[in-house]
């Protein structure tokens, strides 16, 4: 049951670049938005003469722009009845500072799809409009400079993430900064985040044209000066769909993601996945815990371990690209709903295997819900094809779900949840994986060296999982 090596080092800008394809997918971009966004942001700062510490921090603002994104995703869709995802690419297309066309954006967005009446109900329940955009960016600005400090960058990237949303003018989120009250690196942000936008969608002119308009108003006037300046530059423009980043990493502050750092990251996008649903609240690291425990009481190695760990905490990546209409609905799922939520897996595999340094995890990760007889998904795989990490994932993951609310039904009690188990028990789950289950819960030790301390963390999770409505 030993895995192969992980790297020992890989560049840290390959795994965030990567990494930030899961963050696009909870905004509802291209994948590639914030890879993008970043050569832009990183090609005015030439314009501008940036010194290496300020281009390095900068650097890793751009491309973490959008970590806090899951942190204000289920109040979003709740509160505009609409799939967030949808919400929040069409929002960024609009111009706040004219109440018209926000109003417009408003009245097409809201209940979309529902009839006049539900429509007209859900606009007469916002209270306070100010308020409530103010609430969701600061949600969302917080959560991801408090990303950035979890992965211990500097303060000018975690402040530069927080003044994504802020305004030349003052007509921002969630602070109302004005002019140089801004930092430069949320200033640059807010533009090559829009100019991106603009450029994927309708080109460069076009681009061009609504930085423009709205110097002054969203914009620094110098930065829009700079970009303009960058118009003649038709290699770079032509470079952006490729998405390479490596002529725009600041070579002399180059940083690297040791194994330590590589669980770092992952605790921190357990982290951004968690965040999205208030039912899923620390359903990764508790996951983790449990499978961890189970592992360990089967004799898995500590190379086993380590590889269960980041995929425990990163399995459910691929739900940043589950509405959260869908994730928090409070009732069963129709056909195509569920369809939906089956290809999550398929999302987490595809980030995975982009990632240096958990490309082997993809297989892992991605098997949460197979089961033995075929019977799961997203791919059918069976018993011949599910190693002994995939089945324990499994079981941890189902045990950890029963024993949590959930919208449409209350948290299991561990003995209640292991009695809905059980009949699964060897037919689609595991009969060894589930019988260290019961060990871990009964709070018997195994005799291996390597797992008191993660069997000790899984029982005082226990106590909380029973017991806890989240």
């Amino acid at each position: 049951m030993a895995a192969g090596p992980g790297p020992q080092e890989v560049p840290l800008s390959d795994v965030i670049g990567a990494l930030s394809h899961a963050l696009d997918l909870t905004e509802g971009e291209p994948p590639g938005h914030a890879v993008r966004t970043c050569m832009i942001g990183m090609r005015l700062a030439q314009e501008l003469g940036l010194g290496e510490a300020e281009r390095a921090d900068l650097f890793y603002a751009l491309l973490l722009k959008d970590a806090g994104c899951s942190a204000n995703s289920a109040r979003m869709a709740a509160l505009f009845a609409v799939d967030e995802h949808h919400a929040k690419r069409s929002s960024k297309r609009v111009d706040w500072a004219d109440s018209y066309t926000a109003f417009l954006w408003t009245l097409r967005t809201v209940a979309a799809g529902g009839s006049l009446r539900a429509r007209a109900m859900q606009l007469l329940s916002f209270r306070g409009e100010t308020e409530v955009t103010k609430s969701l960016m600061r949600a969302r600005c917080d959560r991801g400079a408090e990303i950035a400090r979890l992965l211990g960058l500097g303060p000018g990237t975690s402040e530069a993430i927080r003044a994504l949303d802020e305004h030349w003018d003052g007509r921002g989120q969630p602070e109302g900064l004005r002019g140089e009250e801004i930092p430069l690196g949320g200033r640059i942000l807010c533009l090559a985040q829009t100019v991106e936008i603009f450029h994927a969608a309708r080109g460069l002119d076009a681009a061009l044209r609504v930085a423009t308009r709205r110097s002054g108003g969203w914009f620094d006037p110098r930065l829009v000066a700079a970009l303009r300046r960058t118009r003649g530059d038709a290699a770079f423009w032509r470079s952006l769909p490729g998405g390479d980043l490596g002529p725009w990493e600041p070579q002399e502050r180059r940083l690297t993601a040791d194994e330590a750092y590589l669980d770092r990251i992952a605790d921190a996008f357990a982290g951004v996945v968690d965040a999205k649903s208030p039912w899923t609240y620390r359903h990764s690291d508790r996951t983790c815990v449990i499978a961890m425990s189970i592992a360990a009481l089967l004799g898995c190695d500590d190379a086993v371990l380590s590889d269960m760990r980041r995929a425990a905490l990163l399995h459910d990546v691929g739900k940043l690209a589950i509405s959260n209409r869908i994730l928090d609905k409070p009732a069963r799922l129709t056909d195509a709903e569920f369809a939906i939520v089956r290809r999550h897996p398929v999302h987490t595999t595809d980030v995975l295997q982009r990632t240096p340094g958990f490309a082997g995890l993809a297989p892992l990760a991605g098997a949460h819900h197979e089961r033995l007889d075929g019977s799961g998904y997203p791919h059918g795989l069976d018993a011949g094809r599910l190693t002994v990490p995939m089945r324990v994932l499994a079981v941890a993951d189902v045990y950890e779900a029963l024993t949590s609310a959930r919208p449409y039904r209350a948290a299991m009690s561990s003995a209640e949840a292991l009695e809905v188990i059980r009949p699964e028990v060897p037919r689609r789950l595991d009969r060894d994986a589930f019988a260290a289950l019961e060990a871990v819960l009964e709070e018997r030790l195994p005799e291996s060296p390597a797992a008191p301390a993660a069997v000790d963390d899984a029982l005082r999770a226990e106590t909380v999982l029973g017991r806890r409505l989240r």
